[in-house]
């Protein structure tokens, strides 16, 4: 068994129940998954705050916050940034999402979004644009991987209100 396979087996999947975590957040409130139970909870991770993909993003689920509302379900956006971090893109792009600070990156390895990355041939680590939806129950309905932005929210969505 190669080391890809083993960390793809640790990686959490649809059916199992989700890693709980707690985050600081933008607003001075912490974040957590267990606080949330009962929802469904949308948790998108993204690489840096106020880079175009993850503005985009994150306006993208802003936007759609009146339909992930009416399906039930909370919206949380996780990225390796501070919360005062978290807290000028909010301001910035007037984002309507909860932004917890995953500054130890234990929440993104605990989901399996920790990666190595690679641009322009130098090698590092970072988080890898994914996003998990997760039912009431606290299990994983489904998991998207190497998002691409475009689209993206309309997908989630979809699946919130199917759930």
């Amino acid at each position: 068994m190669t080391m890809a396979n083993e960390a793809d087996e640790r990686e959490p999947r649809a059916g199992q129940a989700a890693p709980d975590f707690e985050l600081p957040t933008d607003t001075g409130e912490p974040v957590s998954l267990g606080g949330l139970r009962g929802r469904k909870v949308v948790v998108f991770f993204y690489p840096k705050d106020d880079t175009s993909g993850c503005t985009n993003e994150a306006i993208g689920f802003t936007e759609a916050r009146a339909g992930f509302d009416v399906a039930g379900a909370e919206i949380v956006g996780i990225s390796p940034d501070s919360a005062k971090s978290h807290a000028r893109f909010r301001q910035k792009h007037d984002l309507g999402v909860t932004l917890g600070a995953d500054e130890d990156k234990t929440v993104a390895e605990a989901y399996g979004v920790w990666v190595e990355k690679s641009m322009y041939g130098r090698k590092y680590m970072g988080v890898e644009r994914s996003t998990f939806l997760i039912g009431p129950d606290g299990r994983i309905a489904r998991v998207w991987r190497k998002v691409s932005v475009p689209g993206h929210v309309d997908e989630v969505l979809a699946a919130a209100r199917a759930l």
